[in-house]
């Protein structure tokens, strides 16, 4: 049986959750608790870079993470659809690392993945608490469901300091040259909106966010659910 994660992220590419939570990871990693990555598919309908450079990558951003694991579903890039099948397999991914709380992306944003993965990983999270859903593996109750923002920044219910992390998490996206890099004379690489400044463009609506609070850098998260809170 699988070590539990504390923190288990779904994400529909390799390099989904790095733009959107690396800093809260890596805040959490540092504090000593186990986080995972789930990546749906293998990106490999990607304008730039190839499946097996991808793989590179997300390992070499994983070791800046210090995450406890990362896998991959293998499911088909721009296929992910609601099927029994491709809830099966996410549902089957929680049970296996039984966290206490699950991160999926946020349920608009431009890439028609993100939003596929938003709702498969949130209907997944509902079956694996069902004991007669799958039964040849024991339920498990995901004490939360956050969504992290990718491209498209939607209202933040509440938001995480990773001014002092954002080194890593610049790092992290770095380790993704396929994707950020911006077309040159003679190269492979073709203009997409990933290769337009995207980093920095990440680095400014972390900036814009956390000026809300008075904060270097913030990374912001939505809840289906209000957030508990003890006050004193």
């Amino acid at each position: 049986m699988s070590e539990a994660l504390d923190i288990l992220v779904f994400g529909a590419h390799a390099d989904d959750v790095e733009i959107g939570m690396a800093g809260t990871i890596v805040k959490h990693t540092r504090a000593g608790y186990r986080v995972g990555i789930c990546d749906l598919t293998f990106a490999e309908m990607s304008s730039n870079g190839t499946v097996e450079l991808r793989k590179q990558e997300a390992e070499s951003a994983s070791a800046v993470l210090g995450l406890s694991m990362r896998g991959n579903l293998g499911l088909p890039d721009r296929g992910l659809i609601r099927t029994e099948e491709h809830i099966r397999l996410i549902t089957s991914e929680i049970r296996r690392w039984s966290p206490r709380i699950v991160f999926a992306p946020y349920w608009e944003d431009r890439h028609p993945d993100h939003i596929a993965c938003s709702r498969l990983v949130e209907e997944a999270v509902f079956n694996a608490k069902l004991r007669r859903y799958m039964p040849e593996s024991a339920p498990v109750t995901v004490s939360q469901l956050y969504f992290y923002f990718i491209n498209d920044p939607g209202p933040a219910d509440l938001m995480v300091d990773v001014t002092d992390v954002y080194e890593e998490k610049e790092a992290a996206l770095r380790c993704y040259a396929s994707q950020f890099t911006a077309p040159s004379q003679g190269s492979d690489t073709v203009a997409t909106p990933l290769t337009a400044q995207y980093v920095e463009r990440v680095k400014a609506r972390d900036s814009l966010l956390g000026q809300r609070r008075g904060i270097s850098y913030a990374e912001g998260f939505a809840s289906r659910l209000p957030y508990t809170v003890n006050l004193f």
